[in-house]
């Protein structure tokens, strides 16, 4: 299992990969959103970054420590951060941290966070080599 950092204070300062409004379809009769449907969120997020660094198809492998700190609300807005952590062969490993914010409210708060690994895959669903970064000039 990978070493558990402090709990973040803040937001990262880059852009979310995925930013949404928690709505009464995805909650309990509480009012609390069900862990599932953040869970849903945070594997859409880590797909997409995992997608754009494989360049290509990829999947999900496995979701380590997912710790939920605190819960989310009807009408909270749900932003995703996530950033790789390691590239291997074919997988990658992919960071996670889902933050709310109240709607009349600046203040935000992480809610969750996991890491997700990745396999790059080739049309026939076999793992393929994750390519190299591209360079810049």
């Amino acid at each position: 299992m990978p070493e558990r950092r402090p709990r973040p204070t803040a937001p990262p300062t880059d852009a979310p990969l995925l930013r949404t409004i928690a709505m009464p379809a995805d909650a309990n009769p509480n009012g609390d959103i069900f862990g599932g449907w953040l869970m849903g969120l945070m594997d859409l997020a880590a797909g997409n970054a995992a997608g754009r660094r494989a360049r290509g198809r990829v999947a999900t492998v496995a979701v380590d420590a997912m710790v939920f700190h605190s819960p989310v609300l009807v009408g909270d807005e749900v932003s995703i951060y996530g950033r790789i952590v390691s590239v291997g062969r074919s997988s990658m490993k992919i960071e996670i941290e889902a933050w709310r914010r109240e709607r009349a409210d600046e203040s935000a708060n992480v809610v969750t966070e996991a890491v997700f690994t990745f396999v790059a895959i080739d049309a026939a669903r076999r793992p393929r080599p994750v390519p190299p970064e591209p360079t810049t000039p």
